[in-house]
């Protein structure tokens, strides 16, 4: 657990990671299917953990999809922490290359998955490839254009992402994943299309996502999706004074500062017009 903590954090002292100034130590505790963990460790603790008690037993592989693609750094991220040893990239970023480094499943695939991998497809006009002998990876239109991945949008190197977790098994109907900024580099058009991948495989497969954004789009588009099934998406605003905001979007809308900064957008045009 320390190990992880140092290098997701990219901290030489997991010490470093407790408040300051540290009144208190750090503590921190989760729940999952009944079962607890829980640690904690103070500002001057080093490379261990000592206060560690429960544990957690999950079966499927869960990952992290940053806002910013990783397939155009991928050879630099594994050479950095399996060669070089250097901080650089966290180990989400980490664990994601190792996660794109396994070759594509042979054979039949879930129906719901292949589904979402065709909506990629469509929405990119193509697919991402690794060529393995390289470890390069380039993108090849549907009509078989071949293009590096230097010269690929941000929009389809992020997609392409999904696509390839979703074809090499690294997946399962058990896995978690969450996204952060999913907006980030997507039209709006490819941000209502791909949470609508998201939507059918969280609900055929039953796999947790849980995305951060500041999007409205996102927010109207997960509300919209929540109209058609009560209870597929929890909203959590999160607030500056702590007082965060938990509430079912089949619901309505939720109170946050995004929402409040549409309203005020749509005031001023009011105003301007009258």
């Amino acid at each position: 657990m320390a190990e992880k903590l140092k290098w997701t954090f990219q901290v030489e002292r997991i010490g470093d990671l407790v408040t300051k100034p540290a009144k208190e130590p750090l503590r921190f505790s989760m729940l999952l299917n009944d079962e607890e963990m829980k640690y904690g460790f103070s500002k001057d603790a080093t490379s261990k953990i000592i206060n560690l008690t429960g544990g957690i037993s999950k079966d499927g592989n869960s990952v992290f999809i940053p806002a910013k693609e990783v397939l155009s750094l991928y050879s630099i991220i594994l050479k950095s922490r399996e060669i070089d040893k250097v901080f650089g990239f966290d180990d989400t970023y980490y664990d994601l290359a190792k996660a794109l480094r396994i070759s594509p499943s042979r054979g039949k695939n879930y129906s719901a998955f292949a589904s979402a991998r065709e909506k990629v497809r469509n929405i990119i006009d193509g697919r991402v490839h690794l060529d393995e002998g390289s470890g390069k990876w380039y993108y090849k239109n549907n009509k078989s254009q071949k293009i590096t991945i230097g010269a690929t949008s941000e929009g389809i190197k992020k997609l392409s992402i999904l696509d390839r977790l979703l074809s090499n098994g690294y997946l399962t109907k058990n896995s978690i994943v969450f996204i952060d900024e999913l907006e980030a580099a997507l039209h709006p058009r490819a941000i209502c299309d791909f949470l609508d991948m998201i939507a059918a495989i969280s609900e055929v497969m039953g796999i947790q996502f849980f995305i951060t954004t500041h999007s409205y789009f996102v927010i109207k588009k997960l509300y919209l999706i929540a109209m058609k099934q009560k209870s597929l998406v929890t909203c959590v605003s999160l607030k500056e004074d702590g007082n965060h905001i938990y509430g079912d979007l089949y619901d309505g809308m939720p109170d946050n500062s995004i929402i409040d900064v549409s309203i005020d957008l749509y005031k001023q045009e009011i105003d301007e017009v009258l």
